[in-house]
């Protein structure tokens, strides 16, 4: 993503990040390599997805070194979800993928639970942002909505925020719009600072279009609602159903 681009332009467009994690868990249930990473992959960037994340984990529960290298490989746009550990920073720099999502990590969840405290050793992660801005990879920063959090991503380097959109797709009633509204107004803060808005973590078919609506948020990651909802589906399907939603949404064709 160029830094330069306008802002009418960046509001103008949205685009989808559909994470594969899920597709390895189920792999990995069996040995094997079926369902195949890459054909997934494919499927999803032939119906509409922009990039393909994955979440690189500690534990590797579903995500594995050499599915990175293979979709690299096979020239898929990867986001590459990780801990900010030196084995994680170490691996991003010898793969250099897309884009980097800097998240919260506890080998015991089931799914992250929340966005990163920036607050919290400051110098560790600015140091790491610099180290993946090296290799060329776009950093973002995994936060809760907090403009506090986003003034912290702009001074340690990040490129942009993925807003954690969790809480707002578990709550109900007047606390779902409290929470909308939350994103909306870190969403102005994060453009306001100069940073690219991203968002994700709990979004399907019901609850997506609200946020593809904030102008500013310029990229959802969109994950295991799709593979779930692929059993039923197919991928190509839900995949191509999330983006016409997403456009629809912004009131864009393209």
């Amino acid at each position: 993503m160029e830094e330069t681009r306008t802002q009418a332009e960046h509001h103008r467009k949205i685009r989808l990040g559909v994470n594969i994690d899920h597709v390895a868990t189920l792999r990995n249930a069996r040995s094997g390599e079926h369902p195949n990473i890459l054909s997934a992959a494919e499927i999803a960037c032939s119906n509409g997805a922009d990039s393909i994340t994955v979440h690189l984990r500690e534990d590797r529960r579903h995500i594995r070194d050499k599915d990175v290298s293979c979709l690299l490989e096979a020239g898929f746009r990867v986001n590459l979800e990780m801990a900010a550990t030196e084995e994680m920073i170490s691996i991003a720099e010898h793969l250099r993928p897309h884009s980097v999502c800097l998240v919260p990590e506890k080998r015991e969840e089931q799914t992250t639970e929340g966005g990163l405290d920036l607050l919290v050793d400051k110098e560790r992660l600015k140091t790491s942002v610099a180290r993946l801005r090296e290799c060329g990879a776009e950093v973002a920063m995994f936060i809760e909505a907090d403009a506090i959090q986003i003034e912290a991503a702009k001074q340690l380097g990040a490129q942009a925020v993925e807003l954690h959109t969790g809480s707002y797709a578990i709550a109900e009633g007047e606390e779902k719009q409290q929470r909308l509204q939350q994103l909306r107004v870190a969403a102005r803060s994060a453009d306001s600072c100069g940073i690219f808005c991203h968002a994700g973590h709990g979004l399907d078919f019901a609850n997506v279009e609200s946020v593809a609506r904030i102008p500013e948020v310029i990229e959802l990651n969109i994950g295991y609602f799709l593979v779930a909802q692929a059993l039923f589906d197919s991928l190509g399907a839900v995949v191509a159903r999330m983006k016409s939603l997403m456009l629809a949404a912004r009131g864009a064709g393209d």
